[in-house]
C-alpha cells in the first residue's frame, strides 16, 4: 500500500535572514510541523515523510541532543501514576540537592563543550553556535533552583498530563502517526515544556523574542547570516551559512542534516 504524502503549503523565505525568521517564529508558536517545512524544500520534505514513517528518522526532533530518548521519556511520562513514582525518584536523588546538582551542570557544561570542539559530525557554524548555547545553559542551570521539590512536583504533573495528551509513547507510535501529525501532536508538549522552564526561570519565547538577524554576506546561492539573540542570561552571537534551493533560502546544516537523514537505511 503506497504511503501518502502531504504537500507543505509554500513558503515565503525569499531572502536568507527572512529564513531564519521564518523559522525562529515557528519555534515561538511550538508548530513543529511549520517548522518542518520551512527548514527544507518541498521535495526534501516529501522523502523525510516517508523516511519518517518507515523508521529512518524522527527529524527534526533528531536535531535535539535527547532525541534517541524522546520516545522513552514519552512514555515513562505518560504511564498512569508516573508523577508519583518520578516525585519519589526525585525526592531520593535530586531534592535539596542543591551543591551538587548546580556542579553537575557545571562539569556537563564543560563536557558538552568539549565534546563539540572535537567531534567530527559537527560543521564549523555548529561548532560555534552550540558551544555558546551549552555554556549559557550550563551557567543558568548553575544557578537555577533546580533541587526545589515543590517546582519539580508541579512541573512532573505538568509534563505527564502534557505527554499523555501526544497520544504518542512509543517508536511504533511515532511511526503510525507519521511525521505531520506526530509533530503536530509533539507542539503542545514543547509548550507545556517551555512553560516548566519558566518556572525555573528559563523564558525560552521570550528569548527567542530578542532575535536580531542581520545580512553579511551574499555569493550567488551561498551567504552568511548573523544572529544575535539573548539565552538563559547570556549573549548568543553567532554566523550561519544559509543555501538557496529553487528561489528560497534554508539553513545549510538544516539541509545537510535532513539529506542525511533520508540516506538513512531503515531501523
Amino acid at each position: 500500500m503506497p504511503i501518502a504524502v502531504t504537500a507543505p503549503a509554500a513558503l515565503a523565505a525569499t531572502k536568507p535572514a527572512q529564513a531564519i525568521r521564518e523559522l525562529t517564529a515557528r519555534l515561538r508558536d511550538n508548530d513543529l510541523a511549520g517548522f518542518a517545512q520551512a527548514a527544507v524544500p518541498p521535495a526534501l520534505h516529501a522523502q523525510l515523510q516517508l523516511a519518517w514513517q518507515q523508521g529512518r528518522t524522527r527529524w527534526p526532533l533528531d536535531e535535539l541532543p535527547f532525541a534517541p530518548r524522546l520516545p522513552r521519556l514519552l512514555h515513562v511520562l505518560a504511564a498512569p501514576g508516573s508523577e508519583t513514582r518520578l516525585q519519589a525518584a526525585f525526592d531520593q536523588q535530586l531534592a535539596g540537592q542543591r551543591a551538587d546538582i548546580h556542579a553537575a551542570a557545571r562539569a556537563l557544561g564543560r563536557f558538552g563543550v568539549e565534546y563539540i570542539s572535537r567531534e567530527g559530525h559537527y560543521s564549523d557554524d555548529e561548532r560555534q553556535h552550540y558551544a555558546q548555547l551549552l555554556q549559557a545553559g550550563s551557567d543558568w542551570a548553575a544557578q537555577a533552583p533546580l533541587g526545589d521539590r515543590q517546582r519539580a512536583q508541579q512541573a512532573l504533573r505538568q509534563l505527564a498530563a502534557a505527554a499523555r495528551r501526544t497520544g504518542i509513547d512509543s517508536e511504533a507510535a511515532f511511526a503510525s502517526r507519521g511525521m505531520g501529525d506526530s509533530l503536530t501532536r509533539m507542539g503542545p508538549f514543547l509548550a507545556t515544556f517551555k512553560q516548566v522552564l519558566a518556572g525555573y526561570g528559563l523564558a525560552l519565547d521570550a528569548d527567542l523574542a530578542t532575535m536580531q538577524v542581520s545580512l553579511q554576506q551574499q555569493t550567488g546561492d551561498q551567504a552568511r547570516v548573523r544572529m544575535q539573540y539573548r539565552f538563559a542570561g547570556g549573549d548568543i552571537d553567532t554566523v550561519v551559512t544559509m543555501q538557496r534551493v529553487d528561489g528560497r533560502w534554508y539553513l545549510a546544516d538544516y539541509l545537510r542534516h535532513a539529506r542525511a537523514a533520508v540516506a538513512l537505511p531503515k531501523r
